[in-house]
């Protein structure tokens, strides 16, 4: 998306079709549920992840209102694209930690985009 928006070829490739649901968790949130769980005693393992569901086409609208663009999706259905949906269960990690991730996926994003505008803009030059 960074690169569609300094070139201003607004095409982007989706592998796939698009409608395949993925959850995608901040670091910050990783860091801290990973060192809650390290830190505590809980015998019993638990799920360290968002539950915010999202599609890879919905994941590419929030990137697009980000980068203040729209661009045009080409789907390749023959690419790779991994199993067809994948979420966290947060019921355990709330029980016994009273924690889950509370950094929305918007936002996340938001602070990522920054970072790969900036590098991508410095690599083209």
């Amino acid at each position: 998306m960074a690169t569609a928006v300094i070139t201003g070829e607004h095409k982007l490739d989706i592998w796939g079709d698009g409608e395949q649901t993925r959850s995608f968790m901040y670091i910050d949130d990783c860091l801290k549920g990973s060192q809650m769980i390290l830190g505590g005693d809980a015998a019993e393992p638990v799920n360290l992840g968002s539950d915010e569901l999202v599609s890879i086409n919905q994941l590419y609208s929030i990137v697009e209102e980000i980068a203040g663009i729209r661009c045009e999706r080409s789907y390749q259905l023959d690419a790779p694209q991994g199993v067809r949906g994948r979420n966290s269960d947060n019921t355990q990690i709330k029980a016994t930690y009273g924690w889950a991730p509370s950094i929305t996926l918007a936002d996340g994003l938001a602070k990522t985009y920054e970072w790969v505008y900036d590098e991508v803009k410095r690599s083209l030059g």
